[in-house]
């Protein structure tokens, strides 16, 4: 497992993270494979792990706290998110900041969150949600830094919306924000335009998000796919995403080097990037776990590679089915 600075928050954080959304509400998930996936990945080395009271409704946040508990000779990091107050996704710009991030709102998520985990200072907390047209609302500066000031928190982050990589730097210039999450990976390559150069610029760390396009980077869906109604992807790989989606995913496996599988290639793109501190996949299985952290271990792709991986980038606005 290689490691990487997490910005100006100084923590080498392990560039496969863990992301615990699986755990809670896609089809499934099963508490004791989910323990034991998350335990191996500790014991090989991960120690950055995503997770949000979303998640759940704690449930996540609860299982990342019992296996901090069982490892607490090592160093692991844990961020996780506050809900929105109005439970809407994404963020949308007629939306009021008091009735998203209320400050009663953000401290008593912060203290359920911390209870969940089992520690007393969250080491990442992150809005779940956010729209730049916020940034200059006095309660959040005041929030954001009374967390810090009361040891709440360690750091605060940002999770931006779905394909509007954009809509977080007027919060990025304010000082408050130490990393952000975003969605990045083969297909969603948008963020390289600017704002992973304005992160690298003030050091601000960055989590790519999504690493396999909720699934699709696997490389095992087709056209018959079908999730259970309640799975979210149910809803994300339905009629209007589900054929073009695969069309791509076909493109990409006619390139694939040899002896290269999928979902290598696709961590490992993302990995080629400098301003990537870590990227979290789902990883609920122990075979995707040894899996994915063997691509940490392989390091960047080639820069040939890389130059055609460019040619598959998709760009693509908010939809209904993609909230």
């Amino acid at each position: 497992m290689k490691y990487r600075k997490l910005g100006r928050t100084g923590f080498e954080v392990s560039d496969i993270g863990y992301g615990l959304w699986g755990m809670s509400g896609w089809t499934g998930s099963s508490d004791q494979e989910s323990l034991a996936s998350l335990q191996l990945s500790v014991d090989l080395g991960c120690n950055f792990f995503d997770t949000a009271w979303a998640y759940g409704e704690g449930k996540s946040d609860g299982l990342l706290g019992e296996i901090m508990q069982r490892n607490v000779g090592k160093r692991l990091y844990a961020a996780s998110k506050i809900p929105p107050a109005n439970d809407r996704w994404p963020a949308l710009p007629e939306y009021k900041y008091y009735d998203v991030f209320s400050p009663q709102h953000v401290f008593k998520y912060a203290d359920l969150i911390r209870k969940q985990l089992r520690v007393g200072c969250v080491d990442l907390l992150q809005f779940h949600v956010w729209d730049d047209g916020w940034t200059s609302e006095p309660d959040f500066r005041s929030t954001v830094e009374k967390l810090k000031r009361d040891g709440w928190i360690r750091y605060f982050g940002l999770s931006i919306n779905r394909w509007e990589p954009e809509n977080g730097i007027k919060a990025l210039r304010t000082g408050l924000v130490d990393v952000v999450q975003v969605i990045y990976n083969i297909f969603d390559q948008s963020p390289e335009d600017e704002l992973f150069p304005v992160c690298q610029e003030l050091n601000i760390g960055v989590i790519a998000r999504v690493p396999f396009d909720e699934g699709s980077l696997g490389g095992k869906m087709s056209l018959e796919t079908r999730f259970p109604k309640g799975d979210w992807r149910s809803g994300y790989f339905g009629p209007e995403n589900l054929a073009n989606t695969v069309r791509r995913v076909d493109r990409l496996k006619e390139i694939l080097p040899a002896g290269m599988a999928l979902p290598e290639m696709a961590l490992r793109f993302i990995l080629s990037h400098p301003a990537v501190s870590t990227t979290i996949a789902g990883m609920r299985k122990a075979e995707h776990v040894r899996q994915n952290i063997a691509a940490s271990d392989a390091g960047p792709l080639d820069n040939l590679l890389l130059a055609e991986l460019k040619n598959h980038r998709w760009d693509r606005k908010p939809a209904r089915w993609s909230d």
